[in-house]
């Protein structure tokens, strides 16, 4: 099967030159892994290594992508795909192409596209979506994979990336695509010219940056703040400052990062989660004595901070800088009498707890999804035109959305509002990690951890399904001193407590959480973008020591599991 459809692709009279190219020197290795599978849409969309096969980003890939994204539109939508789909890009190889080609398949449904001008972040496209009142998006991003991959996100009327029950009527038009060589297309220029194409650019970026600017609560307090940014070579480098300094703060910008490079050649990886992403952004915070730094990744929808803090640079993570955001969001509020009499927090299940006990302290609902921020989305969609309001939405992998003009995880939001919380600190000596120190004095030290574990190709992937199947058919009774007391399986939908099953309200997926007698829970998760299986870990302590102590040895204590598997 594998030899035949390569045979296929490398026999195509009108294949891509370096596509050709690339097939003709092909070792073994990398044609069983550029052919053995199609690509898949996971949490993220489509995404995947640059190249030849059905198993890599090409044009032909691309093509298939959108022959089911447009069939899937035509068909819900009839006469009113008039209305049209919003596309972005990032700064990465072939995202210009790959957009350009997506609009040249919509074109053959009788779908009119809105292309950006140039790179934007993938927010801003979710915003368009629904400020141009178009019937769906495209994104095409890797987010923060390295250089060699690229990706493909869909979104729907609302902005919001497709949840599983619609990206299952997108898969299922594309999975019965016969030959990925016979979709049509209209020439790209033939687009422009028929009408079937329009640029769009500055006035998107005006109404977009107008409702940023709405989640600032205090936005008349002086700026005092020093901030030192970085979009990582990505979108954000024009936004990014834009919506700081239009504000008033001082931005002091990591020049060599601010170029659209797509081979990202200043970082090992464009990943604001790693400290080492900063190493640029750090020497320049040291020679600017500035309060923050300020990292966004690629396609800027997570956002990375980092305080000055006791003579050194503090990286807070995804869950740190939520929870902060939180406390400042509803204590602010209620300060100002604003809060809500019902309003939501939102979280999903690999997120710390903290953020959800500040909410309800404050007589705030909270709902956890699945790893995803379509979920979070699809939630706001649902309250909508209530008496609920959204306050704020979440996700450990440094994602989060202030308010729900996006439907997606916003740095651009983020950015903003962390600053406000970091200027206003400022004004009476504080710091960012001062705030996280009150919280957790507060509500309990929180600390969280997440492993990472490459497992690549096909021979990865059984792996991960492995280790999977083998906690879900021998579940632990204990780890170390502690029983695990209950284990949510979201792929069959149960949650087990001793005898009792009760249903999850949440949609299948390969994903096990256990919870410990302690507080303690972790969670086993495949990335529905990369290849890897994720390990997520939680504990709780009445010190910081004692719970970082704790969470080393619940990842010592899976992983020793893992090595038996």
């Amino acid at each position: 099967m594998i030899e035949a459809t390569y045979r296929n692709w490398i026999n195509q009279p009108d294949l891509e030159d370096s596509l050709r190219q690339e097939l003709e020197t092909m070792t073994e290795e990398a044609k069983q892994d550029a052919f053995y599978r199609s690509l898949e849409f996971g949490t993220g969309g489509m995404r995947g290594v640059i190249g030849a096969g059905i198993n890599r980003m090409n044009i032909y890939t691309i093509r298939k992508a959108n022959y089911g994204f447009g069939s899937y539109l035509r068909d819900k939508w009839n006469d009113d795909v008039t209305r049209g789909v919003v596309i972005a890009h990032d700064n990465r190889h072939m995202s210009v192409a790959f957009a350009r080609e997506s609009a040249s398949v919509l074109a053959t449904f009788g779908i009119k596209t809105y292309l950006f001008d140039a790179l934007r972040p993938t927010p801003e496209l979710s915003f368009a979506v629904r400020h141009l009142n178009a019937i769906g998006g495209i994104v095409i991003t890797a987010s923060h994979n390295p250089p060699k991959y690229n990706g493909y996100k869909i979104y729907d009327e609302d902005g919001c990336q497709l949840v599983p029950a619609l990206a299952d009527q997108v898969i299922a038009r594309v999975d019965a695509v016969d030959d990925i060589f016979a979709i049509p297309t209209i020439r790209y220029d033939d687009c422009v010219e028929q009408g079937f194409v329009q640029t769009i650019g500055a006035a998107i970026d005006d109404a977009y940056l107008a409702m940023v600017d709405t989640v600032q609560l205090r936005p008349d307090v002086k700026k005092t703040l020093d901030i030192v940014f970085t979009p990582l070579h990505g979108t954000s480098a024009t936004i990014g400052v834009r919506a700081l300094e239009q504000n008033g703060f001082h931005v002091i910008p990591v020049t060599e990062q601010m170029v659209a490079d797509p081979d990202f050649s200043t970082v090992k990886s464009p990943n604001p989660e790693n400290k080492e992403a900063f190493e640029y952004a750090i020497r320049y915070g040291k020679e600017h004595q500035a309060d923050i730094l300020i990292a966004t990744d690629p396609d800027a929808d997570r956002l990375g901070v980092a305080v000055w803090h006791d003579g050194e640079y503090k990286l807070l993570t995804g869950n740190q800088t939520g929870a902060i955001m939180v406390d400042y969001i509803l204590r602010t509020r209620q300060e100002q009498g604003t809060l809500p009499q019902h309003g939501m927090v939102y979280n999903t299940i690999v997120t710390s707890d903290l953020g959800a006990v500040i909410a309800k302290s404050f007589g705030m609902n909270v709902k956890s999804t699945l790893t995803g921020f379509k979920f979070i989305g699809e939630q706001a969609k649902r309250i909508e035109d209530t008496d609920t309001e959204f306050l704020f939405g979440y996700e450990e992998s440094y994602g989060y959305v202030v308010k729900d003009f996006v439907r997606d995880k916003d740095s651009i939001q983020a950015l903003l509002l962390i600053s406000e919380i970091a200027n206003l600190g400022k004004q009476s000596g504080k710091t960012l990690w001062d705030y996280l120190m009150f919280v957790y004095e507060q509500y309990g030290y929180y600390v969280e951890d997440l492993v990472n574990i490459v497992l690549e190709g096909q021979v990865g992937e059984q792996k991960i399904q492995a280790i999977l199947a083998h906690f879900r058919d021998h579940k632990p009774n204990r780890l170390g001193e502690s029983a695990v007391v209950a284990v949510e399986d979201y792929l069959i939908g149960e949650r087990y407590e001793g005898d009792h099953n009760q249903p999850l309200d949440l949609p299948p997926s390969n994903v096990l959480k256990f919870f410990l007698a302690d507080g303690s829970w972790f969670v086993l998760r495949p990335s529905g973008t990369e290849p890897k299986l994720k390990i997520y870990i939680g504990v709780t302590a009445d010190s910081l020591a004692a719970a970082r102590t704790r969470n080393q040895q619940i990842k010592d204590q899976v992983q020793a599991i893992i090595d038996t598997i």
